[in-house]
């Protein structure tokens, strides 16, 4: 069997879709949601966990606005004991992530093994992608460098990629969150993969759920038929 990642930006439908096709893919399948956002996630780590309740406790907001702007630099804390305590508190987050980052993995290889279709919701390497693993952002720090190198070289990219596509205006119009210049930056975002991944499909998400999953299905049910693997091979080695 294989990984198909589910990526767009905010209001795309990622998770709606991926848990339906849990549910009516016609081989065995299973849903596991791969974003930043615990409050989304149906597997992490009992510390993550942990570390999520005290967080929570403590009247800390929920985390979905995923990495942070590439064009802006991160706030320098003047005196040196802040410095410190970022750095020290930055290193930890960075071991928290990259370490719930591979139980999610390894849950993934787990469903594989016993024949299953894994969906992702979100995937770690397209989310981070323009901004830890490009080479076009300036605004790096050692933490994202060694991030976005895991990720590059050694965190299994999915086998498939469907990008699932709308118009600014109509995400916005869905969840009203971010604004519509900020939308259609991380759609741009997205489009980059088209290169760096072998499967890469786009899937027009401005239509009604039940037309976006039968697309979406019907990409995954092409892309597994070995026959028309090889001819997608074909065709991207030609390209």
């Amino acid at each position: 069997m294989f990984t198909v990642a589910l990526i767009g930006a905010d209001g795309a439908g990622k998770t709606t879709i991926g848990r339906r096709l849990e549910q009516t893919l016609p081989v065995p399948a299973k849903y596991v949601y791969m974003g930043v956002n615990l409050d989304s996630s149906n597997h992490m780590l009992p510390t993550t966990r942990l570390i999520h309740s005290l967080k929570r406790a403590f009247g800390a907001k929920a985390d979905t606005g995923g990495p942070p702007d590439p064009n802006q630099a991160p706030p320098s804390p003047e005196r040196l004991a802040w410095r410190i305590g970022a750095s020290l508190k930055g290193s930890l987050g960075l071991v928290v992530r990259i370490s719930e980052e591979w139980f999610r993995q390894a849950l993934a290889w787990y469903y594989l093994i016993r024949g299953n279709i894994v969906v992702f919701d979100r995937h770690f390497y397209a989310d981070y992608y323009a901004y830890d693993v490009a080479q076009n952002n300036n605004h790096k720090t050692r933490r994202m460098r060694i991030h976005g190198w895991m990720l590059e070289h050694l965190y299994p990219k999915p086998d498939l990629v469907i990008f699932l596509d709308a118009p600014a205006e109509v995400l916005f119009a869905r969840k009203r969150e971010g604004t519509l210049a900020a939308l259609e930056h991380r759609r741009q975002e997205y489009l980059q993969m088209c290169s760096v991944v072998p499967h890469f499909a786009v899937v027009d998400a401005s239509r009604s759920e039940d037309e976006v999953a039968l697309a979406v299905t019907e990409v995954i049910e092409s892309f597994r038929r070995p026959h028309n693997r090889k001819m997608v091979e074909v065709e991207n080695a030609s390209s």
